[in-house]
């Protein structure tokens, strides 16, 4: 039987669940190895630090959110209080050796954000201890409404490095590898981004050009609309500048390489990065093409030997190969694509390294547009605090109830329990007894199930397998509650 309940009406944005596009090239190449299948959910916590929603984590889980971001009125962001790199130096002023960035827990239904570096092409011919960085995409993928997008960076871009004051943005690799600060140059990069866009970044990928030749070579190579006659300067010993003209082109690693990261149109870097786009879509479409995937499982194991020596990530395996099967059921129209481009900087000059340097400048309302755009219009409040009730309030969720205990009336008192914390309860249903309670969430309505996980004790690993995420647009609710027999034992509703 199913009852329906007059709904409360809550206006509010829709709100974004959850940050990438994975170390995409790595991890896609890795996908056969080791796993056949994709684990959805795992280590939901209720400090729920990686889904990154407004409302503050409780002091016990030991998070601190960073600060909001603000900008100048030329533009530039205004820095914000950070400790001096010698302030984490031991006792002689030594620097620590740079330790690898932490990995969050990933559930297996947030969104997460990836960032891939690429190292300057100078740099890495020239064997500099502390390179730049030549590329900078934020890539970000949300397993519940199949969605993904990137987001390309100007490598001279005029941003506020946390710690070293206002530099180009690909600095801050080098500056983290030199200092020797807590996780290197991926740290400080990972902070940089931070701090420009407003949206947190959970992981990193940095690969280097060799590895990158191999990987495409590895694959066949890969074919990519080329747009216009370009000259390319490809790497390497013996290589000469070779011409390649607009069509359908196939692409061997060396040359994808060299396509990849000329500058030299007329749009400069704007045109490189949407090359890069392309390339990336490229090793998309050869990877996860069924005809070729058979193939690529065979050769997984040879090609984690090849390229683990290349890649530097504090993605796992194991998370890798989930987000490379998620990706498989994300469409290409499903995946939005942006370029910090020349309507959204001013261009300056600067002394930099005793010469005279140009530089870009943003323009922070510009910027905004394009990030909402790319990764949801809730990323400027991500951090904002807020009472959890309060929050699972405004969102607004339509809730089903369903009793699958042996109490007759325990659906209806949970009805009302719910009902007097100012919860939409829509339906109430009920079911065959079940031991277990399970929450099922149609839409990305976070807060409300945040509230759920903490109301009727399903915090912690004990309560990952109890979450199911089954997007459904058509659904009449938002969220399920599956009352079992363990929330009924424990007496959690009046």
């Amino acid at each position: 039987m199913n009852i329906r309940f007059p709904s409360l009406t809550f206006t509010l944005p829709r709100l974004s669940v959850w940050r990438l596009l994975p170390s995409l090239i790595f991890w896609i190449l890795a996908i056969g190895l080791g796993a056949a299948t994709f684990l959805f959910t795992r280590n939901l916590l209720v400090c729920w630090t990686i889904t990154n929603l407004p409302g503050l984590p409780p002091e016990s889980c030991g998070a601190a959110a960073p600060a909001l971001l603000n900008f100048n009125p030329e533009g530039t962001p205004i820095p914000q209080p950070t400790p001096d790199p010698a302030s984490i130096m031991p006792e002689g002023g030594t620097a620590s050796a740079p330790m690898d960035v932490p990995a969050p827990t990933w559930d297996g239904g947030s969104r997460i954000n990836f960032l891939f570096i690429g190292i300057d092409a100078r740099d890495w011919e020239a064997k500099k201890e502390a390179p730049r960085s030549d590329t900078m995409i934020l890539f970000t993928i949300d397993p519940v409404s199949k969605t993904a997008g990137m987001l390309s960076i100007p490598r001279d871009l005029w941003v506020n490095i946390p710690g070293s004051g206002y530099g180009r943005i690909n600095m801050a690799y080098a500056i983290g590898e030199g200092s020797k600060l807590p996780g290197g140059g991926p740290a400080l990069a990972m902070k940089t981004v931070e701090q420009l866009l407003g949206v947190p970044v959970h992981y990193y990928g940095q690969v280097d050009f060799n590895t990158f030749i191999e990987m495409i070579n590895a694959i066949g190579g890969i074919n990519v609309m080329v747009r216009e006659r370009l000259v390319l300067d490809p790497i390497g010993t013996g290589k000469d500048k070779v011409v390649i003209t607009p069509g359908y082109r196939h692409l061997p690693g060396w040359k994808a390489l060299a396509y990849a990261r000329t500058r030299k149109t007329e749009g400069g870097d704007v045109d490189r990065a949407r090359r890069q786009q392309d390339v990336i879509f490229a090793i998309m479409d050869k990877v996860l093409n069924p005809d070729y995937f058979p193939t690529f499982i065979r050769q997984a194991p040879q090609l984690y030997q090849l390229f683990s020596s290349g890649i530097r990530t504090n993605l796992s395996l194991e998370d890798g190969i989930r987000l490379a099967v998620l990706l498989q059921s994300i469409p290409r129209e499903n995946i939005k694509t942006g370029i910090i481009d020349y309507t959204m900087i001013t261009f300056g000059r600067t002394v930099l390294g005793g010469e005279d340097a140009s530089v870009f400048k943003a323009k922070p309302d510009q910027i905004r547009i394009l990030r909402d755009e790319i990764f949801g219009s809730g990323a400027a409040s991500a951090m904002a605090s807020g009472d959890p009730l309060e929050l699972a309030r405004q969102e607004g969720a339509r809730i089903r109830i369903i009793n699958g205990t042996y109490t007759p009336d325990l659906g209806q008192r949970a009805a009302a329990y719910l009902q007097g914390f100012g919860l939409n309860v829509a339906e109430l249903g009920s079911d065959q007894a079940s031991q277990r309670t399970v929450i099922v969430l149609h839409s990305p309505k976070l807060y409300t199930l945040r509230l759920f996980l903490h109301l009727f004790g399903l915090n912690g690993n004990s309560g990952t397998s109890q979450i199911k995420f089954e997007p459904n647009p058509a659904s009449t609710v938002d969220i399920e509650l599956r009352i079992g027999l363990d929330v009924a034992n424990a007496n959690l509703i009046p």
